[in-house]
């Protein structure tokens, strides 16, 4: 009789929690009317238990696959570890995660800043509120992450960018190259709303904290992520800038996301 009761109390406590997972979604977005490939990772959940959530944008060509597989190491066990979910979705090839004006099927900002977001905390366990949400990403990403963090700052308590394409004025030839172009239009005619460098007075009204790094061999954005640090710093909006050495490649990367997503955790327990 006792090793009765002692099978099913093991048995109650193996219900009340669930094997840590890595989930393969099509999230429906409403305004494109398409499913988006999404990518779910939990710690082990448990009944009754409430969990923080970071939303991950790839860099340009990425996918959510590459961001587990390759981008960042051991996102399963940092999600254990920091008793977080991590929510990777795919920003298709090109989307500069923006509301392209030009193309309806490429409305990234709205899906992932409030479709995604409604989504995730409809079927996970999670914490509903900004102080236990954040967005990070990298490259198109780190572009992405500010431009949506920004813009729903009452979603993202925190915000991420690694190695950012901050500034599409330093472009050149990239604006056509990284196909900016073919969801933004026209860089003559292009609205200040997509400039990073002119969103400086909602940041300062946001109470969002900020993270940018960049590798100090990244050729490509070292200098606007140096000036939008400064001018940050000029502007006094609360923020942490970080130079290491590194170029522009997941070598970098790997380690700087590592760095941030700690980061988040120390904001997220700050926060409590």
């Amino acid at each position: 009789m006792k090793i009765l009761f002692t099978t099913l109390a093991l048995l109650a406590v193996s219900l009340s929690i669930s094997a840590q997972q890595i989930i393969h979604k099509k999230v429906f977005s409403k305004k494109m009317n398409k499913e988006i490939e999404t990518v779910i990772i939990t710690p082990k959940l448990i009944k009754g238990k409430t969990y923080k959530t970071i939303y991950i944008l790839h860099g340009y060509s990425g996918n959510p696959d590459r961001t587990y597989k390759q981008d960042i190491q051991d996102l399963t066990g940092k999600s254990q570890k920091y008793n977080t979910i991590y929510v990777l979705a795919d920003g298709n090839f090109n989307s500069w995660y923006v509301d392209s004006p030009v193309d309806k099927s490429s409305q990234y900002q709205t899906f992932i800043g409030k479709e995604l977001v409604d989504y995730i905390d409809a079927n996970y366990p999670t914490m509903k509120d900004r102080k236990s949400r954040g967005i990070l990403g990298w490259s198109m990403g780190g572009y992405g992450a500010l431009n949506i963090g920004i813009f729903y700052s009452d979603t993202f308590g925190i915000v991420g960018s690694s190695c950012g394409a901050l500034d599409f004025n330093r472009f050149g030839e990239n604006f056509h190259n990284y196909q900016v172009d073919k969801v933004l239009g026209d860089f003559k005619s292009l609205s200040k709303e997509y400039f990073t460098f002119d969103k400086t007075k909602q940041m300062a009204q946001s109470n969002q904290f900020y993270i940018v790094d960049c590798g100090t061999e990244d050729t490509q954005m070292i200098d606007m992520n140096r000036d939008f640090h400064q001018l940050l710093t000029n502007e006094k909006i609360e923020h942490f800038y970080i130079e290491s050495p590194g170029g522009h490649d997941p070598k970098y990367w790997n380690k700087s996301l590592a760095n941030q997503l700690a980061l988040f955790e120390n904001y997220f327990n700050i926060e409590k």
